[in-house]
């Protein structure tokens, strides 16, 4: 049972469930935002002094790390879908792919230090790596909905196809090759368009 769930004698909430489930979630907080403002590796102790807890509080709730990448996991995954989904799926492949790719750029720059501190961590973190493994597979599946096209290419070129709308790729554009966000757009777009429209 979960802490938030737990009744007093009298059917109240457990005031001491309730602050540990507070605490859970300062805690969580605290990791988002330090990866937000770019730690990317966030150590527990700079969580605890984060959320102003001690670490002993960390671990008592998170016993290891992958059980705080979990909870973090599960706060963040209906935004970052949401962040994906949507969007004008409607009219000619040009403007469909267009559409596509603005919208993953708007999400890639909306989440970009979560994925970099997933793509940093994910060697030590089985957690981490089956998350990931896990959005790109809805992220193909989401490329697939926008252009049913896709399911033409041979598969050599539709595996061509997630590599160029990766994070990956925009984050190679934009941050190596520090390009603008339109200009990183419009190159991707230009190269799924020879993949697919030619």
């Amino acid at each position: 049972m979960r802490p938030s769930a737990r009744k007093t004698a009298s059917g109240g909430p457990d005031g001491r469930a309730l602050r540990s489930e507070r605490s859970r979630q300062l805690i969580v907080d605290s990791m988002l935002e330090l990866v937000t403002e770019g730690n990317l590796v966030p150590t527990a102790q700079q969580v605890a002094e984060r959320a102003k807890v001690g670490i002993r509080t960390i671990f008592r709730h998170f016993p290891e790390m992958d059980s705080l990448y979990t909870s973090t996991d599960e706060r963040l995954r209906g935004t970052y879908e949401n962040l994906f989904l949507g969007g004008d799926r409607e009219g000619t492949l040009e403007e469909r792919i267009l559409h596509a790719v603005e919208r993953h750029a708007n999400a890639y720059e909306a989440v970009g230090p979560l994925l970099l501190s997933a793509l940093v961590q994910h060697w030590k973190s089985e957690v981490i790596r089956k998350n990931y493994a896990r959005n790109l597979r809805g992220l193909r599946k989401d490329l697939n909905a926008w252009l049913p096209e896709l399911e033409q290419l041979p598969a050599s070129e539709r595996e061509a196809v997630d590599a160029i709308a990766s994070f990956e790729t925009w984050h190679r554009l934009r941050e190596h090759q520090n390009l603008g966000k339109q200009a990183s757009i419009d190159i991707i777009v230009m190269l799924l368009s020879k993949l697919i429209a030619e």
